[in-house]
């Protein structure tokens, strides 16, 4: 046994994965006093939309898509917890519809506290899935940090007119999630020991599969907008949508897949602050059926990370996209709709 699989990563840091993002409303304030970003005519998508990554067009056929993503250990194994980090960053640029290709490695580890083979053990976790995925480790940073973290930032390419936004939601979408949430109270759990091997696995599992799969079926669909849910939850990425397409969204929580033992977790006690905050930010941006309780409304705000696409796509052809993305192993499931209600508004019914 080697001494990563001794060591619980979770106990090293306050809080886990996605979980540690800068609240939405905290990260709001700081963005708005920022100047204005000098208009480019490449820039595709920039900082207007709170998309999850930039795209920079470079001639007629080809745009790089950017992203980085990195945080805290939400799983004790560190090869594992490599994957988790991989498969996260990775995401974005599924979720732009463009394909990954070189990745540089984020480091913060204390390397004169832990074991060498923890870091090396994270490495090779990450260096599997960006594998998997088909991109290239080019490099990376590493620093010298009592909390480790770690991340990828990520360069993809994408056809300028093929680029998916999380604007551009029609009235009349059917919105397909691909999948479940409930991760942060499930993570939440592992750090205080609530889990056992078999339910940590199947979690683990949920954030270790890359997006790859659900982006190629996707991608002759007329798919209006797309994004992936992580750390602002469900609820937070789905307002993120709706406000860039000005439209409404009607999500229905029993069409929602949500993991096992979530409920009962989150009555417990388990729910992380991240989650918490994502709540308190969309306090007048959601209206919830009298049916939800305060279990439901959290769960549904949960912050998750490496989480799945939330797809809108032309109502005419939402049936076989899903049935598509089923064949194709995908755990996918229609979720809700876009609505011409009010602008950023969303409808939760029971």
């Amino acid at each position: 046994m080697s001494q990563g699989d001794k060591i619980k990563l979770t106990s090293l840091s306050s809080k886990g994965g996605c979980g540690c993002k800068i609240g939405p409303a905290d990260l709001s304030q700081v963005l708005r006093n920022l100047p204005a970003a000098e208009p480019n005519p490449n820039l595709l998508v920039g900082l207007d939309t709170s998309d999850d990554a930039g795209v920079y067009k470079l001639n007629d056929e080809m745009a790089i898509v950017q992203t980085v993503d990195f945080f805290t250990p939400i799983v004790n194994d560190p090869y594992d917890f490599g994957q988790v980090a991989a498969a996260n960053a990775i995401s974005d640029i599924y979720a732009m519809g463009g394909k990954p290709l070189t990745v540089l490695n984020i480091v913060a580890f204390p390397i004169h506290t832990l074991d060498k083979q923890v870091l090396t053990d994270i490495l090779r976790g990450a260096a599997d899935k960006v594998k998997e995925a088909g991109a290239t480790l080019v490099g990376g940073h590493s620093i010298d940090d009592k909390e480790p973290k770690f991340g990828l930032a990520v360069t993809g390419l994408v056809h300028p007119d093929k680029v998916r936004t999380n604007a551009g939601a029609k009235p009349g979408d059917k919105l397909i999630l691909t999948k479940p949430i409930g991760v942060g109270i499930l993570t939440t759990s592992i750090k205080n020991n609530k889990l056992d091997d078999e339910e940590i696995a199947r979690v683990t599992k949920v954030m270790t599969t890359l997006n790859k799969a659900a982006a190629e079926t996707m991608e002759p669909y007329d798919v209006h907008a797309c994004t992936d849910v992580t750390g602002f939850g469900l609820l937070g990425h789905a307002s993120e949508m709706a406000k860039g397409s000005s439209a409404g969204i009607r999500i229905s929580r029993s069409l929602v897949p949500v993991l096992p033992r979530v409920r009962e977790l989150a009555e417990a006690g388990f729910v992380p602050g991240g989650t918490k905050n994502n709540y308190a930010h969309l306090e007048g941006s959601v209206t919830f059926a009298e049916e939800l309780d305060q279990i439901d409304q959290w769960i549904l705000c949960d912050a998750v990370t490496s989480g799945g696409l939330l797809i809108s796509v032309d109502s005419a052809q939402a049936d076989t996209l899903l049935d598509q993305l089923r064949g194709a192993g995908v755990d996918a499931h229609l979720i809700g709709e876009v609505t011409s209600g009010q602008a950023g508004h969303i409808t939760v019914t029971a």
